[in-house]
């Protein structure tokens, strides 16, 4: 008797080791919304499974090819083939009658004629929010200068969250709180502030005014400009695309979205640049050896021949990547992975502390990394947003083609090429002249006092041509000695890409406060955007502030804004107002 319960709790063992699943969503091929009480289940098999209210579903699959049958009243029945650890995305059409079914026909025809769907916006922004993570985010306090004077942060140029919230108001769909990051909205955004002089790599400049949202206090703006490298004059790049084509990835605004923005940035090569592709579903591979900007043709056909299937093997591919980068790397250059991917990896190591640390040791090659992000669901920010921050890299998030144009068009030297790295910047205020001041956004970035200094401790990137803009809230003194002129001593730190030497740069800011109204456009403009955060947010330290001050400020601080970004800000603004 007690070999015979052995053996059937080893059989039992061995049948639940080797059962694996598929999972996925279900929603309206028409009004891309969720669908629930969707009937799952594997053809010829007795597994069953029924979505829940997002659309979701999890099922057994005990083959490693099956078909599964999806089936809901109203809707035609639908049936596709799947393995096992794949992340479906199924849309159900609903049923019509003959007269809908032909001209709907018509319809595809002449669509599939005229365009190429791969390369359009259709489809894109549409769909549910669904089990997407962010990181936590807790707002900076006010810090009292008498206890804390010195205030440090790294320095870059992320810009995910503002495209990202842009997706969210667009689809009129609340905007999650750790979704804003109001550093991001604010450097989102082109700014005329001067460059660098001939041999210098950065300039810092400051503004000191009145805060609108509240009286009492007042808003320090502090500007970090990277010099514009000429596009003759960037090092030679060695990149090496790392491109998500997992079943995860199936949807229009995910790797047909990628292709398209990938031909963006191949057409804006040079020749002497080099490129390899790196694709990965359930396992990575080696789609395109490193090959010369000259040959636009064979690179573009390996791009478009890519197809989403499989599971999400995200850590394979991301050493995989690395070592194609090393191969090929070019001392000097710009060697760099772009990771391209809605972050949901789901085979190897796949948390956000185990990507830390894998991209942490990565980086000592040399290699930066870019990362891309895309979808909606099951995208991933606070992986991606992690990883970039660990291999000296940039973030965005790309919800359409013109943000992928702006990425790689418009921006290509200042998204690709870094001018300096492991920025730092420390603010010294005066305790005789601000009794507090708090730093608006970069919460994520924020370092130690007794670290600011440290190798140990990592800064950001800048790279070619950028602006980085930084806002402090100040509670001035009570009262100031007569002659007490200085505000604070701003002070940042950094290295040039392929130097270990520190470098630094300073400036004395005084303490002349003039009136918000007269300052400078781009000022004005920057504290609306942060404003534009606070309310989204729903901010303790939004004060007076309110919908209609952020629409007068931005208004009122458009200025040339020869791209429209400014002005489609406006448009969100109003979109936030109804929805939030």
């Amino acid at each position: 008797m007690r070999k015979l319960l052995l053996l059937l709790v080893c059989c039992c063992n061995l049948a639940s080791a080797q059962t694996a699943w598929i999972s996925g969503a279900v929603e309206d091929s028409t009004a891309h919304k969720p669908l629930s009480g969707v009937a799952v289940s594997v053809m010829n098999d007795t597994a069953m499974a029924v979505t829940n209210s997002y659309g979701l579903f999890r099922i057994a699959a005990s083959k490693p090819l099956i078909r599964l049958k999806f089936e809901l009243e109203g809707y035609d029945t639908r049936i596709i083939y799947a393995r096992p650890g794949e992340y479906l995305l199924i849309r159900l059409m609903p049923r019509r009658n003959a007269t809908d079914a032909i001209a709907l026909a018509k319809a595809r025809a002449n669509i599939s004629r005229n365009s190429n769907p791969n390369y359009t916006n259709a489809g894109i922004g549409l769909y549910t929010f669904f089990n997407e993570t962010y990181g936590a985010t807790y707002e900076n306090k006010f810090q009292r200068t008498s206890v804390a004077p010195a205030s440090n942060f790294a320095v870059d140029v992320d810009r995910a969250s503002y495209s990202n919230i842009r997706r969210f108001l667009r689809q009129k769909a609340k905007v999650p709180k750790d979704a804003v990051r109001i550093e991001e909205m604010i450097n989102y955004f082109h700014y005329s502030y001067p460059l660098p002089g001939n041999g210098e790599t950065m300039k810092l400049s400051a503004c000191y005014t009145s805060c609108p949202w509240e009286p009492m206090h007042r808003l320090l703006q502090i500007v970090i400009r990277g010099k514009a490298v000429q596009l003759d004059s960037l090092p030679l790049s060695n990149l090496v695309f790392l491109i998500d084509a997992s079943g995860s990835m199936g949807a229009s605004n995910k790797l047909p979205l990628l292709q398209a923005a990938f031909r963006v940035l191949v057409n804006n090569l040079r020749a002497k640049d080099r490129v390899a592709i790196v694709a990965y579903a359930s396992e990575p591979s080696v789609i395109l050896p490193s090959t010369t900007g000259d040959q636009k043709e064979k690179i573009l056909n390996a791009i478009d021949n890519l197809n989403a299937n499989g599971a999400t093997a995200g850590e394979a591919a991301i050493k995989m990547a690395y070592k194609v980068a090393n191969q090929n790397f070019i001392p000097g250059g710009n060697n760099r992975v772009i990771l391209a991917t809605d972050g949901d990896f789901n085979v190897g190591r796949s948390s956000d502390e185990e990507m830390e640390e894998l991209i942490t040791n990565a980086r000592e090659s040399g290699v930066l990394l870019t990362c891309l992000g895309v979808g909606m669901k099951n995208y991933k920010d606070s992986k991606l947003k992690v990883m970039a921050g660990k291999g000296n890299g940039n973030f965005a998030y790309v919800d359409d083609l013109d943000e992928a144009n702006k990425i790689f068009a418009q921006e290509f030297g200042s998204t690709l090429f870094t001018i300096a790295k492991d920025v730092k910047a420390q603010v010294t205020f005066n305790p005789r002249t601000v009794k507090s001041y708090r730093l608006i956004g970069y919460e994520n970035k924020v370092l130690a006092d007794a670290g600011a200094g440290r190798d140990s401790i990592g800064g950001g990137i800048i790279g070619s041509g950028h602006c980085a803009v930084a806002l402090y809230e100040i509670l001035p003194a009570d009262s100031m000695a007569a002659g007490d002129t200085l505000l604070a001593d701003i002070k940042v730190t950094y290295r040039a890409p392929y130097s270990e030497a520190p470098e630094e740069k300073e400036l004395p800011v005084g303490n002349g406060c003039a009136a918000f109204n007269e300052a400078a456009p781009d000022h004005r403009f920057a504290a609306a955007v942060a404003l534009f955060g606070m309310l989204l947010r729903n901010s303790a330290y939004r004060g007076c502030g309110d919908w209609d001050m952020v629409e007068h400020m931005a208004k009122n601080a458009v200025g040339k804004d020869k791209s429209g970004y400014r002005q489609e800000f406006l448009k969100l603004v109003k979109l936030a107002r109804k929805q939030q």
